[in-house]
């Protein structure tokens, strides 16, 4: 009898191709660079300039991204659908939204967004080859690493780059392009190869809640217009 591998329990990202208008798209890009300024990227050496560090972290309010915004709304719709959500149960509510500009050797470090659950990142630019800088996303563990450590190379027993031992998944960017992950997962972006092309892209994140209407299940936070926002208590 053949032995049969089953991967189980997988962790869900997706990805779309957004069609992007070139017009809208030359305009967006102008209105981040002159929200960016004259800064240069972040205050930690060598890392990209994000939006949400800098006072820019509402830009699915912006005029020039509501439009984007509705599409990738639409997106994360059918994500929650897909991995067996109930529409009719839940609300989906943008929290925070935020442009990332990485120049030439910038990078964003490893981290993930322990306040959100769903995020997503659509790319206004790349060449699709990897060399502007990819984004990386971890694995939160390795269970048929079975020795700890053993997947690291180095002269270990197991093959590089064998598909069942893998401690990342790599995603090129190119314009249009958007990938949906559960926000606990670590995440980064390598470097910006190419001193040639500014990599350009907007994070999302996202929250569940209950709907509006309805008592609320243990599991979900009730909707934040039923919550009571309580003054600071002066002695």
């Amino acid at each position: 009898m053949a032995l049969q591998i089953h991967a189980l329990f997988p962790t869900a990202v997706a990805t779309a191709q957004l069609m992007l208008d070139p017009l809208e798209l030359a305009a967006q890009l102008q209105t981040l660079l002159m929200l960016r300024g004259a800064d240069e990227g972040n205050p930690s050496p060598g890392c990209a300039w994000t939006g949400d560090l800098n006072g820019v972290w509402q830009l699915h309010r912006h005029p020039d991204f509501s439009g984007l915004t509705d599409r990738v709304v639409e997106q994360a719709w059918a994500y929650l659908s897909a991995v067996g959500f109930d529409q009719a149960k839940l609300a989906l509510h943008v929290q925070r939204c935020w442009p990332v500009l990485s120049d030439w050797d910038q990078v964003v470090g490893r981290h993930h967004h322990p306040n959100a659950h769903l995020s997503a990142v659509l790319y206004l630019s790349g060449s699709g080859s990897g060399e502007d800088g990819v984004l990386r996303i971890h694995a939160p563990s390795q269970p048929n690493e079975l020795v700890p450590g053993s997947a690291a190379g180095h002269g270990g027993p197991i093959a590089a780059g064998h598909p069942l031992n893998q401690p990342h998944w790599d995603l090129a960017p190119q314009p249009g392009l958007l990938v949906l992950f559960p926000s606990r997962l670590d995440h980064s972006v390598l470097a910006n190869g190419d001193p040639e092309l500014l990599r350009c892209s907007i994070s999302f994140d996202f929250v569940l809640t209950a709907p509006v209407d309805g008592d609320p299940p243990e599991y979900l936070a009730p909707h934040p217009s039923l919550w009571t926002p309580q003054p600071l208590e002066v002695n």
